[in-house]
This record gives structure tokens, sequence and C-alpha cells, in this order.
């Protein structure tokens, strides 16, 4: 099932963890809604990056983010957020197109220099913070630079 031009549910909703364990990470009409919005958003991203993005998390159900030690809070398991990779390009030059293409995200990071999380409003009512992070082994800090 498609959710925008180039993003599936299925490619959404993909979870290692989940087919190791026997986990159900079949998303709910809530959290399908959002993932709709999330797709559509990933479709700006895609266009401010230039090239083709590989989700390698988007959607989390709670035992799925509890098996890979995410927070309670995380915003995956509302749909609203992915992890995601760009052929050819750094973490650090995701993030920063992200920003230069003023796109409405509620959380552009940098984890670990090895990928970028991104992250919509948990509403679609909602305003979107605009936090742009690094997190990494010493602790989490604001994106530097992050106007540049």
């Amino acid at each position: 099932m498609n959710l925008s031009p180039n993003f599936t549910l299925e490619e959404m909703t993909a979870s290692e963890t989940a087919e190791r364990h026997g986990i159900d990470n079949t998303p709910d009409n809530d959290v399908l809604m959002n993932l709709r919005r999330l797709a559509l958003f990933l479709e700006d991203v895609r266009t401010a990056v230039g090239m083709p993005l590989r989700i390698n998390s988007a959607y989390r159900s709670p035992e799925v983010n509890q098996k890979v030690g995410g927070k309670s809070t995380s915003q995956h398991c509302r749909g609203v957020a992915a992890d995601l990779k760009v052929k050819g390009m750094t973490p650090d030059q995701v993030v920063r197109a992200i920003i230069k293409a003023d796109l409405p995200y509620d959380q552009v990071i940098r984890e670990f220099d090895s990928w970028t999380h991104v992250s919509i409003s948990n509403t679609k009512d909602q305003k979107p913070r605009k936090m742009a992070l690094i997190i990494d082994k010493t602790g989490t800090r604001p994106f530097p630079n992050a106007k540049d």
C-alpha cells in the first residue's frame, strides 16, 4: 500500500526485530494516518536532499520499541518519526539539507554519526518544535550552527 508516491506502508513498518521475535508491528488507524503525514513529509525531505531515502526504521509498536531499547515516549510509536540514510551523504549533510530547506520538522537528529532521525509533530495541528540535535555516546546536544 502506497502512503505517498515514494513510500509504502510495508517499508514504514518493516522491522527485523518484530520478525525475529514474532511481534505484530501493524499500526492502528491513528498511527496509519500519522504514517501518511510522515510519508508526505519524507517526500519533501527527498526533494531537499535530491536523492532517494533509505528508511531504516519508522513505525515501531510499543513492544518492538522496547525490544530495541527505545524510550517509551518515542515518536516512532506514534508513526511520526523515521530513521534514514541517504546514499552518498553523511548524516550531517542530511540534517543541514533539511534545516536549509526550512521543512516543518519537529526533530532532526544526527544519531551516532550513522543515520538521521526525522520527525513531524505528533498531531497535524501541533506546531513543529524545529529541534536540531546530535545524539551520540557523549549524550545529547544541539546541532552546531544549525542555521548555516
